[in-house]
C-alpha cells in the first residue's frame, strides 16, 4: 500500500488568504494559452483529474506533483466543475482575455457613430451572456428567464449610456468620447451582475461554518458580494479602456498614423490585450472567494438563525462568485 501524501486538488495550489497567492491562481485560471489546448491534451487532463480523485497514487499514474496541479489546472479551464461537462471554448475563463480584447479594442475604435455604438455594445453584451450561461451553476443553474431579463437590461443600458454621453461628450475634448465606452461598459455591469443573481438578492446567499456546512442565508451577504463582483468587473475593464484612449488621443494629435490608418484598431485591440492580460486575473484577487463575516454584522433574524443552531458560532463564510 502506497504512504504517499494525498494532495488536496479540490484547493487552489496558493494560499488563497493573501492577494498575492489569489493573483497567482487567478493567473493560471486565466491564462489564455489554454484556448490553445488540444482535445488530447484536454482529454488526458481529465483523466488524470478523475483518476487521482478516484483514490490513484501520482506513482501509479506516472506523473509527479507538479503535472498533476498542471493537469488540474488544464481541467478547470476547460470543465464545468459541476457537471464535469466540456464548457463551449469562447464561455471559459481562459478565452477572456481575447475575447475581451477584440470586442473592447473594436468597441473603441467604432465610438463615434450611432450604428457602430449599438452593434459593439450588443456583441460586448451577447459575449457576457454567454460567459454567464457557460459558467453557470450546475446545482443552482440561472432560469433562462433570468438570463434573457439580465440580456436585454444589460444590453439596453450599455446602449442608452454610450449613446447619451456620446451625445454630451460632442462639445467636450476629443478624449472626452473616447472614454464613453467604459462609462457604457460600467453600467452594463451594474445591471448584469445584479439580475445575474436576483436570486441571491431575494433569497440571500449561502452562508457557511469553518467546516463548509451551511448554517442560514444572507441578503445583506448577497448585497456585499455582488456589490464586489461588481467593482472589480468594472476595474477589470478599466486599464484598458483609460490606457488606449489616452495612447490613442496622443497619437491622433500628432497625426502619427495619417499614412497608416487602417492601424487604429490592431492597435486598440494591442492595447487592450497587454491591458487584460493582466488586469483580468489581477481584478479577479481584489476580493477573496471565500469572504469572512461576522454573525453580529448579519440582519437581526439571521443572527438568531444562525444562534439556534449553534450558539458558539462568531464567524460565517459566503463565496462571492466571480
Amino acid at each position: 500500500m502506497s504512504n504517499e501524501k494525498r494532495i488536496d486538488i479540490e484547493k487552489p495550489y496558493w494560499d488563497q488568504s493573501t492577494y498575492r497567492g489569489r493573483a497567482l491562481h487567478f493567473l493560471t485560471v486565466t491564462n489564455p494559452l489554454n484556448v490553445f489546448a488540444s482535445n488530447r491534451s484536454l482529454e488526458r487532463a481529465r483523466d488524470v483529474v478523475t483518476k487521482y480523485r478516484n483514490g490513484e497514487s501520482l506513482a501509479n499514474l506516472g506523473i509527479t506533483e507538479d503535472e498533476l496541479w498542471k493537469c488540474k489546472y488544464l481541467y478547470d479551464s476547460a470543465y464545468h466543475p459541476d457537471t464535469g461537462e466540456k464548457m463551449l471554448l469562447i464561455g471559459r475563463m481562459s478565452a477572456q482575455v481575447p475575447m475581451n480584447m477584440t470586442i473592447t479594442g473594436l468597441m473603441m475604435t467604432f465610438y463615434k457613430s450611432t450604428p457602430a455604438v449599438i452593434f459593439w455594445q450588443w456583441c460586448n453584451q451577447s459575449f457576457n451572456a454567454i460567459v454567464n450561461y457557460t459558467n453557470r451553476s450546475g446545482k443552482s443553474p440561472i432560469p433562462q428567464d433570468t438570463l434573457i431579463q439580465s440580456y436585454i437590461g444589460a444590453t439596453g443600458g450599455a446602449v442608452i449610456t454610450a449613446l447619451t454621453l456620446n451625445r454630451l461628450a460632442r462639445r467636450g475634448p476629443a478624449l472626452a468620447g473616447r472614454l464613453v465606452p467604459l462609462a457604457a461598459v460600467a453600467a452594463a455591469n451594474c445591471v448584469n451582475i445584479p439580475l445575474m443573481r436576483i436570486t441571491e438578492l431575494q433569497n440571500g446567499i449561502e452562508l457557511q461554518n469553518e467546516t463548509g456546512v451551511e448554517v442560514a442565508k444572507s441578503k445583506l451577504a448577497a448585497q456585499r458580494a455582488i456589490a464586489s463582483v461588481t467593482l472589480s468587473r468594472i476595474l477589470m475593464a478599466s486599464p484598458s479602456m483609460v490606457v488606449a484612449p489616452i495612447v490613442m488621443n496622443y497619437i491622433e494629435k500628432r497625426n502619427l498614423l495619417r499614412k497608416a490608418k487602417w492601424a487604429s484598431a490592431p492597435l486598440q485591440v494591442l492595447i487592450c490585450g497587454i491591458c487584460l492580460t493582466f488586469a483580468t486575473p489581477l481584478c479577479c484577487a481584489l476580493f477573496a472567494q471565500r469572504i469572512p463575516i461576522n454573525v453580529n454584522n448579519l440582519e437581526p433574524e439571521v443572527q438568531k438563525e444562525i444562534q439556534s443552531r449553534d450558539p458558539t458560532l462568531r464567524m460565517v463564510y459566503y463565496n462571492k462568485g466571480l
